[in-house]
């Protein structure tokens, strides 16, 4: 004879997933399912946990990053760049490039000062004079120095490495893709910090025209986007076009 059935048996309600006095799982959350082999509603993961999966305790991204990729080349750029070569970016060097420049130019400013201040109240304007012009003289290399640094580019295309620099005289030294067998870039302690490395390619040949670049900014994610160009150019192009895509609406 079959047992007739107790709406209020506790192993019931929690068989059917409904709550009771039997201390069965909460009503489902909306769009999850209820698993009947672990007896139990799968775990909600809410927007905290998944930053926390994804970028870690520290706040730095876990795993490699999909990097940004250039649209565009700047005008310094396009002019050394053949119609069939894809553009994937173009970086200036570290601001730490000109730490030094900085600093010449902060004591020149301070020392000038004092100087000027001393040798007034001395009487002595044709010193104060000179001190003025060996200043100006130290902003204008400062100067320069900052334009040449601006013009300096690190260039990466789907077939080459590039490094353009040069205020006035113009040197572009290129390095294919191909070639390259080994990579590498190293940061000090101070690089860590200030995120910046140097980066040194070595290719098949001896002669070579790019081989050591310092300081670049962002080293890591640089260092898997040029490895990624080199080993893996179809998932490149396979996110460039879902990119574009989504950029028109598709």
């Amino acid at each position: 004879m079959t047992e007739p059935r107790n709406p209020d048996d506790p192993d019931r309600q929690r068989r059917s997933g409904q709550p009771g006095q039997g201390g069965g799982p909460n009503p489902p959350p909306d769009g999850q399912e209820y698993d009947d082999e672990a007896a139990e509603y799968p775990p909600q993961i809410d927007d905290d946990e998944i930053a926390a999966l994804r970028y870690g305790p520290a706040g730095m991204p876990v795993g490699p990053r999909s990097p940004l990729i250039e649209e565009e080349p700047s005008g310094l750029v396009s002019r050394y760049l053949f119609p069939t070569e894809k553009f994937r970016g173009e970086w200036k060097l570290h601001w730490v490039r000109l730490a030094r420049e900085w600093a010449i130019g902060v004591v020149a400013t301070l020392l000038m000062g004092w100087l000027t201040g001393y040798f007034t109240r001395r009487g002595e304007t044709g010193m104060v004079t000179v001190v003025v012009v060996l200043w100006l003289a130290v902003l204008a290399y400062v100067g320069w120095r900052m334009l040449d640094w601006y013009y300096i580019r690190f260039i990466l295309t789907n077939k080459r490495l590039m490094l353009v620099q040069g205020l006035v005289t113009r040197s572009v030294g290129m390095m294919p893709l191909t070639r390259v067998t080994d990579m590498k870039y190293d940061q000090s302690p101070l690089g860590r910090v200030l995120n910046y490395g140097t980066f040194v390619v070595e290719s098949a040949g001896q002669d070579q025209a790019l081989r050591t670049v310092k300081p670049l900014p962002n080293p890591n994610e640089l260092y898997l986007r040029i490895v990624e160009e080199m080993y893996e150019p179809e998932a490149v192009e396979a996110r460039l076009s879902r990119s574009a895509e989504e950029a028109n609406g598709g």
